[in-house]
């Protein structure tokens, strides 16, 4: 059973741009501030700013759902795309990012 996800303190933002060349950068970002969070709160993903990405960003957000979940953590994201939620359903991921499909 997954964590709730009301047990999530804030969300952290994603750049607006995340392609290959930020990947790197914004997974250690994201996955150091998920370390430093205290335990048992969830991770909350604000993806609202995001405009220009490619499937890296696809791989930034499931590295960081399994990060928290292995954690025993809830996650979420909250203000996806459309068209990456379109991306996410066509490699079949969607309901792991909670995307529409």
């Amino acid at each position: 059973m997954l964590p709730k996800a009301d047990a999530v303190a804030h969300a952290w933002a994603l750049p607006d741009e995340l392609t290959l060349r930020q990947a790197s950068s914004t997974l250690a970002r994201l996955l150091g501030a998920l370390k430093a969070q205290p335990q048992g709160q969830g991770v909350r993903i604000d993806a609202g700013a995001l405009r220009v990405f490619d499937s890296s960003a696809l791989a930034v957000l499931l590295e960081c759902r399994r990060s928290a979940l292995a954690s025993g953590r809830a996650f979420a994201v909250d203000g996806l795309p459309a068209a990456l939620g379109g991306l996410a359903a066509l490699y079949g991921v969607q309901a792991l990012l909670n995307a529409p499909a």
